[in-house]
């Protein structure tokens, strides 16, 4: 070997590839493919690692689907998701009416305290849970700290937000559809 040779080594990781890897190790864990403790200990290894050959041992079993396996994942995944649906769509049909007040002065408290103007007798509805108010024309509804939450169409209430007829609200366990006059 003359001085001017040098040993051949191999090429740096690039970002992207890194990042591919490191989607590779959320996609197996999401479905359920690595366990936690298997998850963190890979995480590691392609975080610190140097070369092609570190990713390929942490992802190497984790290689992406073909078309068709791909396709028969999400229709099982579909059709076992398909009593849910029908289960939702059953519920949302049977839930009970909330007529918004007329508009007024003062905020309409929510919850099982006593002095409540909407008085809900349920365990999973805290004393004072939420309270409702008009601003000109725009129902605002806003948690007061409740321990099981307010759900405005399926999200948790943070603040205050502005709630409409035909709106799916949630105190606690107790759900409603909001109508109008």
């Amino acid at each position: 070997m003359t001085s001017l040779e040098f040993p051949a080594r191999p090429a740096r990781l690039s970002d992207a590839e890194r990042d591919r890897a490191l989607a590779l190790l959320r996609e197996g864990a999401a479905d359920g493919r690595l366990s936690q403790d298997t998850f963190l200990r890979r995480l590691e290894l392609v975080l610190t690692a140097r070369h092609r050959s570190e990713l390929d041992k942490a992802t190497g079993d984790l290689a992406t689907r073909g078309r068709f396996e791909g396709a028969v994942l999400r229709a099982v995944g579909k059709a076992s998701a398909f009593h849910l649906m029908v289960r939702r769509a059953w519920r949302t049909e049977r839930l009970p009416k909330l007529l918004l007040p007329d508009p007024g002065p003062f905020p309409l408290l929510i919850g099982r305290a006593p002095g409540a103007g909407l008085r809900l007798n349920d365990d999973t509805v805290s004393r004072s849970h939420a309270q409702l108010r008009t601003s000109g024309d725009v129902w605002l509804l806003r948690d007061l700290g409740s321990m099981n939450g307010t759900f405005v169409n399926g999200r948790r209430v943070l603040g205050e937000v502005a709630v409409n007829p035909g709106d799916h609200v949630n105190f606690g366990s107790v759900a409603y559809v909001l109508t109008g006059r």
